[in-house]
């Protein structure tokens, strides 16, 4: 299994670096290992304060439960069976889009999460972190 590395983390931030400029908007990029540790955050110029917070969560919430946290919106809602899931967990769990996890032969290793922007923006920035990853020969 690999085990996501600075390196490896500074290449995932780079892909969706890449990505949150052609859209034109600043976002925070943080990568995670496979325990939900910190390995590295990116803070363009000018990305919301709030989303350094948001974005480690979305990546925190992609690892913990092993999916991207895009599948918890419709589970989550008043009503829905997991309404109130994002109370747990001392609030990091992050029920919209954004967070997505980090694959290598079926196995989670960590994950990315983005924020900044609207949900289906920040999901388009993390899917850009993921293809970086996924281009990695690891």
């Amino acid at each position: 299994m690999s085990k996501i590395t600075l390196d490896i983390a500074k290449k995932v931030i780079a892909g969706a670096e890449e990505e949150a400029n052609k859209i034109g908007v600043a976002m925070v990029i943080s990568v995670v290992d496979e325990g939900g540790n910190l390995i590295a955050t990116h803070r363009m110029d000018d990305a919301w304060l709030a989303s350094i917070d948001i974005a480690q969560n979305k990546a925190w919430t992609s690892v913990a439960l092993k999916m991207p946290s895009a599948n918890l919106a419709d589970a989550t809602v008043p009503a829905a069976d997991l309404y109130g899931l994002n109370t747990t967990n001392n609030g990091r769990l992050v029920v919209f889009g954004g967070g997505i996890p980090l694959v290598v032969d079926g196995k989670v290793v960590g994950a990315v999460g983005v924020s900044g922007s609207t949900v289906p923006h920040d999901v388009q920035v993390a899917e850009a972190g993921v293809g970086a990853f996924n281009r990695l020969e690891l």
